[in-house]
């Protein structure tokens, strides 16, 4: 078997690469070898990993059956965090078993009884900005985001377990996207409980405090029997399988800690981009509160996510800035033939968001933020694909949107915001996700008028 070319530097070498300049990494490779390449990116004696852009290799990678890839071992980085039955690292039958749980709180029509609150929130989060102030965008946005995950995903009211789990989960998060915890995941051998003072023990004790708390709540609830509850978690424990079985209380964890890793911080850094991009494009940034000021004051949530000027703005930023930089990676188990190559058993095979969405031949200058695109054309799943795609496409993704908009288009709706300075910001990576360096400063200008504010009453 030939592989495409590829960096000949130590794994090792590469694996820090990638986790330290992951987008410099690839636009590296990217130019040298072109596409597809082969890097060895997965730790010490890392397998062969394939990385593709083109739409053709992404459509052949996501048509190939699922019984040619092996994923659980390909995504082994993520069960520390996410549990061994997470829906990111189950197969074949249990895999479309957790999906089909999973796709009921986040059908369409659920999501309208999300809107309120996830407003509601926002504003209540923004309310303590004052005109005059300056602030970081990316402490604000982790803020909003985590609440929402705690009160429309876990469906907890603000109360002693409410903010027990707040505080530890935001520790958490923040320990596992800084650069010593990220590297412990792509090294096993330094997974090592030493002591509650050792990285990997201090992280192991802390899972631990979450998971007591979040079994506590399942087991509270399970009690309640509350059939009027709309929350995730409790459409997640009514639900039940095509031979009328629920999840147990350890899929239930595993599946409520995946949505907070997917859903919080990428959700964050996402909105963090688009306040930046917004600010320093003013053309935009007028266009979009036109957009919104045309909603006048009877204006609800769902006038907000219908607005065709803002879908195009996050799904610009998204084309730019990704939720994740790469679809979930697969290990070949048998032969399997893709943009010319046949690839053997143990080589890894890992469609490109981030190198997809920068391909001249689909984006004419990719780098430059254009809504407009998504204005005059329609792209296919294989050349657009912020959340991935094909079987293993992320299952928040109407969410994640829905969520996006209301956060924006309520923000605008009640200040006036100007960038703080004009320093250059760079993609920097925390965790797996990118975010904006210098955490996007902004001054408060103004608070919009009262009628303005009455927009989400």
């Amino acid at each position: 078997m030939k592989l495409p070319d590829g960096p000949q530097t130590p794994s090792l070498l590469q694996t820090l690469h990638l986790i330290a300049q992951p987008t410099k990494f690839l636009d590296n490779c990217t130019q040298r070898y072109g596409d597809p390449f082969t890097a060895r990116v997965l730790g010490f004696n890392s397998p062969p990993v394939v990385f593709f852009s083109s739409p053709q290799a992404i459509q052949e990678i996501f048509a190939a059956p699922a019984k040619q890839f092996d994923f659980k071992k390909a995504t082994h980085v993520f069960q520390p965090l996410m549990g061994d039955h997470s829906v990111v690292l189950q197969e074949g039958r249990s895999h479309q078993r957790q999906r089909q749980l999973l796709m009921t709180p986040f059908h369409g029509d659920r999501l309208r009884t999300y809107g309120k609150l996830i407003c509601e929130i926002t504003e209540q989060v923004i309310s303590e900005w004052a005109a005059g102030s300056t602030l970081l965008i990316h402490d604000c946005m982790p803020e909003i985001t985590l609440q929402i995950i705690l009160q429309v995903v876990f469906g907890l009211d603000p109360g002693p377990r409410y903010f027990q789990l707040k505080e530890l989960l935001g520790a958490l998060l923040d320990d596992v996207t800084t650069p010593l915890y990220s590297s412990l995941f792509f090294f096993p051998p330094l997974q090592r409980d030493l002591g509650p003072w050792s990285p990997w023990g201090h992280f192991l004790r802390r899972r631990q405090q979450i998971d007591r708390l979040i079994y506590a709540e399942i087991q509270e609830r399970r009690c309640q029997n509350d059939a009027g509850r709309t929350d995730i978690l409790s459409l997640l424990m009514a639900a039940e399988d095509d031979a009328g079985q629920p999840m147990t209380d350890m899929e239930l964890r595993d599946q409520l800690v995946s949505l907070l890793l997917l859903g919080y911080e990428t959700t964050a850094a996402v909105l963090s981009w688009i306040f930046h991009l917004i600010h320093a494009s003013p053309q935009v940034l007028q266009k979009l509160r036109a957009e919104l000021g045309a909603l006048g004051d009877v204006a609800n949530p769902e006038g907000i996510v219908q607005l065709p000027y803002l879908t195009a703005v996050c799904q610009e930023t998204l084309r730019i800035y990704p939720i994740g930089m790469i679809c979930v990676p697969r290990m070949v188990k048998e032969p399997v033939a893709v943009a010319g190559y046949e690839f053997d058993a143990g080589t890894i095979l890992v469609p490109c968001i981030y190198l997809a969405h920068r391909r001249s031949q689909v984006y004419p200058h990719p780098e430059c933020f254009r809504p407009e695109r998504f204005e005059a054309q329609k792209y296919s799943p294989y050349e657009y694909l912020p959340f991935g795609g094909g079987s293993r496409g992320c299952i928040g993704m109407a969410f994640s949107m829905y969520e996006m908009k209301l956060v924006v288009g309520t923000i605008l709706s009640h200040f006036e915001l100007l960038p703080a300075n004009d320093r250059p910001v760079q993609p920097v990576r925390r965790g797996i996700t990118l975010v904006p360096s210098g955490g996007v400063p902004m001054k408060v200008k103004q608070q919009l008028q009262p009628s303005r504010l009455a927009i989400f009453r």
